[in-house]
């Protein structure tokens, strides 16, 4: 065809020849016939056949490409297939299908559930697809290992002998009865009722030191479970409760899932400690993940975002601590049943240093069976003059550093002293950094008493209240709180509208300047339950009747006079019985909160339940000069304990 073309000498003919060749359209050929100039149809030939050449280089540039392409596949199956020669020769299997025949004969072996090993498989039938060298190799892998090592179905044999558990609480915790007594119930129904009972959700609340993750410790111990601990404080980043999805680099489960791969069974007893430090920023809400993890009715199929299955924590015994209920998310807190754990009174304290604290130290630090021997005088002293606290943390510190004094010496071969007396503390301990908690030397005009609750425990607290000449302003000092001086503003609208009652002149209110204050202004303090104390002091002022230095008040005023119930009772009380108070004015509706109260202390203090001011006054306040005795007549058992505290017991 390209000779004849050469040969051809007429320009209409050469191009009528050229297009018969070429693919064209009808359209295209009934234009070239038409064009009757042989020049002007050549041109046209001329660009259909640029097209074509243009064409056929696209063709052979894919061909090329396809060709290297499909020459690279064959170089590389090669290639495998002479190192799989190659070590089929050397006696060497096939390390990646081997390492994938354990995964299916791990997974066929595996206690799962139904959708987890239906999952698993699923996954090992994409691994067996993929190249050895592919990235989601690892990926996939790292996502076996975990549903593998996961326990979904193994869990320890629990030990539900009630009288064993009780042995082992007592053992290790003194006191603490409400958290005993729950255990004990929950292991009853259990040995009754078996797999049909929800394992409840605690939360331990109470002062540091008071011994609420130490008896998760001994829970687990009394079940014969096993114990695991993840510290909540700090957490703000929801991922780290539910994990992270498998398209991030780097993605693992959530803590609880960890937690419970890490400890082997499906029912430990698992402490969430410190849940009202959960933090929240832009990265989630923790604490709203844990709502399904602490509900009853959600946690047997808890999602974490990289399993992307089903797990079960319904069978776990959840225990969340936290030092204060008011930060926990009220969805939260509603999930969880709520046991208090008060702070450690001074015969508690001294108690646990005798059963628990002394010996642990002693052992610690090399003195056991040396005789060394704490006197009960030495340690309500370091109890009242050089710990300040709720808990036994610092109470623990304080015997170690006499240990270390005595271990000095003995290292040294001195002489030690073996009995620790309260006269030797300072030569060990230095001079007592805290003052005793004591009341008013003498009746005052002014000054009343008052119990408050701190997070240490409870305090005594000196209300004073002094008049000068001005034009009736209300002054209020002693770093007070917006609920403390709203209750200063009530106990001074209520003398103001019984003035004249009180035998104060009204006029008085005008003619003077109130000044209120709080010893000790560099400690905040706030609550309603002043509000009785700063009315006696400020009806004291002003009618110059004196404040009996050995009562003691708590309570909540109204405008009316109305005496309410405040909280803390137990810690005010035990504080007034340290103090030396010899008489106590309480709320009436605080009455219930007295079974809580040791029973020698209730002896020992004069309780007066009242309900409105006036028998304040007549209790707290002393006669005017030449007066009679104001104090009321107790009515019925109700409105008085007397010494003996019967009733209250």
């Amino acid at each position: 065809m390209y000779v004849y073309a050469l040969n051809i000498d007429e320009p209409g003919w050469l191009a009528d020849m050229i297009a018969s060749t070429l693919d064209l359209s009808l359209e295209e050929r009934q234009a070239l016939l038409a064009m009757a100039d042989p020049s002007e149809r050549l041109r046209k030939v001329s660009v259909l056949l640029g097209r074509e050449l243009e064409v056929l280089e696209l063709e052979e540039s894919i061909q090329s490409q396809v060709r290297r392409e499909v020459d690279r596949g064959q170089r590389e199956m090669f290639l495998r297939e002479q190192m799989r020669v190659i070590q089929h020769e050397l006696g060497e299997a096939d390390i990646f299908q081997q390492e994938l025949g354990e995964l299916r004969e791990r997974i066929e072996q595996k206690e799962m559930t139904a959708e987890a090993k239906d999952k698993a498989l699923k996954e090992l039938g994409r691994l067996l697809m993929i190249p050895p060298m592919a990235p989601e190799v690892g990926i996939i892998r790292t996502y076996l290992d975990w549903l593998l090592d996961l326990p979904w179905l193994a869990q320890s044999e629990d030990n539900l002998d009630l009288a064993h558990a009780a042995r082992v609480l007592d053992a290790e915790h003194y006191g603490l009865p409400k958290a005993k007594e729950r255990i004990l119930e929950y292991m009853a129904v259990h040995q009754l009722a078996g797999e049909q009972m929800k394992t409840p959700i605690l939360c331990f609340v109470g002062p540091p030191g008071t011994g609420k993750t130490s008896l998760g410790k001994s829970i687990a111990s009394a079940l014969g479970r096993e114990f695991v601990r993840v510290s909540l404080g700090g957490v703000h980043d929801e991922a780290e409760i539910r994990g992270h999805r498998r398209t991030y680099i780097g993605a693992l489960p959530g803590r609880i899932i960890q937690t419970m791969r890490r400890v082997g069974t499906i029912n430990p007893v698992f402490m969430l400690d410190e849940i009202d430090k959960l933090g929240a920023d832009f990265r989630g809400d923790p604490a709203a993940a844990l709502l399904e993890v602490l509900d009853p009715e959600q946690n047997h199929a808890f999602s974490d975002h990289y399993l992307d299955v089903s797990y079960d924590l319904s069978r776990v015994f959840f225990i969340t601590t936290a030092n204060y209920l008011d930060p926990i998310p009220p969805a939260l807190l509603d999930r969880m049943e709520v046991i208090e754990f008060p702070g450690y009174v001074e015969d508690e304290k001294v108690s646990i240093a005798r059963h628990f604290l002394i010996p642990r130290q002693l052992k610690q630090h090399g003195l056991e069976g040396r005789g060394v021997h704490f006197d009960e005088s030495a340690l309500r002293l370091i109890c009242r003059e050089y710990t300040y606290e709720a808990g036994v943390r610092n109470l623990e510190r304080e015997i170690a550093k006499v240990c270390r004094k005595l271990a000095r010496r003995v290292a040294e071969g001195k002489r030690v002293t073996r009995r620790i007396t309260a006269a030797k503390l300072p030569a060990y301990l230095g001079p007592p950094p805290f003052l005793p908690m004591l009341a008013e030397e003498t009746d005052e005009v002014g000054v009343a008493t008052g119990l408050a609750w701190t997070e240490a425990g409870g305090d005594i607290m000196a209300i004073e209240v002094t008049l000068m000449p001005g034009k009736g302003a209300l002054l209020l000092t002693g770093q007070l709180g917006d609920v403390m001086q709203e209750s200063a503003q009530a106990a001074l609208s209520y003398t103001r509208s019984r003035a004249r009652q009180l035998g104060i002149e009204p006029d008085e209110f005008d003619r003077l300047d109130i000044h209120v204050h709080l010893p000790e202004g560099a400690i905040p303090k706030d609550g309603p339950s002043a509000g009785i104390t700063l009315a006696t002091a400020l009806i004291s002022a002003l009618t110059q009747r004196k404040v009996r230095r050995d009562v003691a008040m708590t309570g909540e005023i109204t405008l009316r006079g109305r005496v309410l119930p405040v909280g803390g009772v137990r810690e005010k009380i035990l504080t007034a019985h340290r103090a030396g108070v010899q008489q106590v004015l309480l709320p009436k509706r605080n009455e219930k909160d007295l079974t809580e109260i040791p029973k020698h202390v209730l002896r020992d203090l004069d309780l007066k339940l009242v309900t409105r001011m006036d028998e304040v006054l007549g209790w707290a306040l002393l006669p005017p000069q030449g007066g009679p005795d104001s104090r009321p007549a107790a009515t019925s058992a109700h409105d008085e304990i007397s010494a003996g505290g019967d009733h209250a017991a």
